[in-house]
């Protein structure tokens, strides 16, 4: 018996009824021989962690455009914590933790540079529509290791698509990734908002933090008990007095910060950069040889939204810099 196999039988003696167990699925869309030593769930964690796409998303907007400062979440570390709570939440339930934490830690994958405003210029642009989720699930099949993709499991498919979006997954896994990632972003987003000076702990209506409690860690301890203890049986939930209270913080967020215009007043530049991009992009003489491919069998909106939604905020600023801002002329001119 492998170590592989060893771990697999672990599973089925120790899992909930409700975990999708390794051996149990789907497979993947190209066969492969199975690793001695690691299951699928965790050799998909291992494919989404070194892949060219994870690593850029260190250098990409989760809430504040460009921040000054060292200690604010990026997309990097927002997936981070994610896939932390997402962890906590399947181990007490005793759910598959590989097969959570890989789809946790691809989830984000498709984000476009500058957060959610990129995603919505794209959205708007793009012909038929962009979505985040979408796309990340686009960079596991079709992007990533330059055309050939990660070939990740079905179910881990499945869980980086549905966290968002009317589709559900079919596992546990895939559905609580769903609530890990919003107890995640609305918590980190108050603490970087804190940061910022947009907001104060004591701003957070007093109806909601009597329910969720007045830190981070209260809320985010609260909101996990939540889920835990009202997932036990037939679908994954939070109780109705907690998730009152998160819809509230949520609402709350939304006047407070997201649609804040000093947090958010440097999201008025991005439409003109990624327009800009975009248009610069769909001609294929612009493309990098990698994504010539795309262009040729899928169209030129595609290639170049595929382009521009991988660049980091850095990345970006710097392409529109190179293709639209003159250069100083240096002349050799004497005084």
């Amino acid at each position: 018996m492998t170590v592989r196999e060893e771990t697999e039988a672990l599973e089925a003696q120790f899992l909930s009824p409700n975990a999708c167990l390794a051996a149990k699925s789907r497979g993947r869309r190209v066969p492969v021989e199975p690793c001695p030593v690691r299951t699928c769930f965790q050799r998909d964690t291992d494919r989404i962690v070194h892949s060219k796409a994870f690593r850029r998303l260190k250098h990409k907007t989760q809430v504040f455009l460009q921040p000054e400062g060292d200690h604010y979440r990026t997309r990097m570390t927002h997936t981070l914590e994610v896939s932390r709570i997402a962890r906590t939440i399947a181990r007490g339930l005793r759910l598959n933790e590989d097969l959570t934490e890989a789809a946790a830690l691809g989830h984000d994958l498709g984000h476009t540079p500058f957060g959610h405003a990129g995603e919505r210029v794209l959205d708007e642009i793009l012909p038929g529509g962009f979505a985040h989720n979408e796309q990340s699930l686009r960079v596991v099949d079709r992007l990533e290791k330059d055309g050939e993709g990660l070939n990740l499991s079905y179910e881990v498919r499945r869980g980086i698509l549905c966290h968002t979006g009317p589709d559900r997954a079919e596992t546990w896994e895939g559905q609580l990734l769903r609530l890990a990632d919003k107890i995640a972003y609305i918590n980190h987003d108050i603490d970087d908002a804190i940061r910022a000076g947009v907001l104060r702990e004591e701003d957070i209506p007093r109806a909601i933090t009597q329910v969720l409690g007045d830190s981070k860690t209260k809320r985010i301890t609260a909101l996990i008990r939540s889920v835990v203890e009202n997932s036990r049986e037939g679908a994954i939930a939070m109780d109705p007095a907690t998730y009152q209270a998160y819809t509230e913080l949520e609402a709350f967020m939304y006047q407070a910060v997201y649609l804040n215009e000093y947090a958010k007043k440097e999201e008025r530049k991005v439409p003109h950069i990624i327009q800009s991009l975009f248009v610069h992009f769909r001609n294929p003489d612009h493309l990098p040889d990698y994504m010539q491919k795309i262009a040729e069998e899928e169209g030129v909106d595609t290639a170049s939204c595929d382009y521009v939604a991988g660049m980091t905020d850095h990345y970006a600023v710097a392409c529109y810099q190179e293709l639209f801002i003159p250069k100083a002329w240096n002349l050799g001119l004497g005084h």
